[in-house]
């Protein structure tokens, strides 16, 4: 059994859309991270800081995006979204999945609350080192670790949107916008959008908003 533990429109929706390239049984289980009151404490003994997204496969629970993404593909090779040990790509596919962690979210979150910083004071870097280098990866190669689609563009993709489309905080590129046109075009990332706006529309914090 899988348990996904996610809430709609957050860092869960890329799992969700990964889970959907797996093309595997899942069991959705809705945390709501915006309700009053906050997520209830028992949530802890499967995300210590009561965040989505979570896994818990056949009793090993996983936490961290990254290490969700990693941990699913190698799980699932038949979807071909993991380069295998020994593969040239495998460096690169796992560099571009934790940068997204490590690198691109802070250095947006930073952003968006305004913080001024050298380069040295945090271990994320500058934003414009991270803009300018994610538009170097992107405009030398169509996908996040070279020529092919891999589970490291779920994650890079799905950021990209939120902060660029909705949350304006990353700036408009040509080569972010071209990414994202080609992928928008996969059946999952469709399904996924269709789950996520559904579940979206059961939660109080979005009624009117969906």
């Amino acid at each position: 059994m899988l348990k996904f533990y996610h809430a709609p429109w957050s860092r869960g929706s890329g799992v969700l859309w990964l889970l959907e390239e797996l093309g595997v049984d899942y069991k959705l289980i809705h945390v709501d991270i915006r309700a009053e009151g906050g997520v209830p404490e028992d949530y802890r003994k499967i995300q210590p800081n009561k965040k989505v997204p979570a896994i818990d496969h056949n009793g090993t629970i996983v936490t961290e995006r990254a290490a969700i993404t990693t941990y699913l593909a190698d799980e699932f090779p038949d979807a071909g979204l993991a380069p295998p040990i020994g593969d040239p790509m495998r460096g690169p596919y796992l560099t571009a999945l934790v940068y997204c962690d490590a690198v691109f979210d802070p250095c947006i979150a930073g952003r968006a609350h305004g913080l001024s910083y050298r380069s040295n004071d945090y271990s994320f870097g500058l934003f414009e080192d991270m803009v300018n280098y994610v538009e170097r990866r992107l405009t030398e190669n169509d996908f996040a670790a070279g020529d092919r689609f891999t589970a490291a563009d779920i994650q890079l993709a799905s950021g990209i949107g939120y902060t660029m489309v909705q949350l304006k905080k990353l700036p408009e590129r040509p080569a972010f916008k071209a990414y994202l046109e080609r992928l928008g075009e996969r059946p999952a990332w469709k399904r996924a959008q269709a789950k996520d706006y559904a579940l979206a529309k059961t939660v109080p914090a979005w009624e009117g908003k969906v």
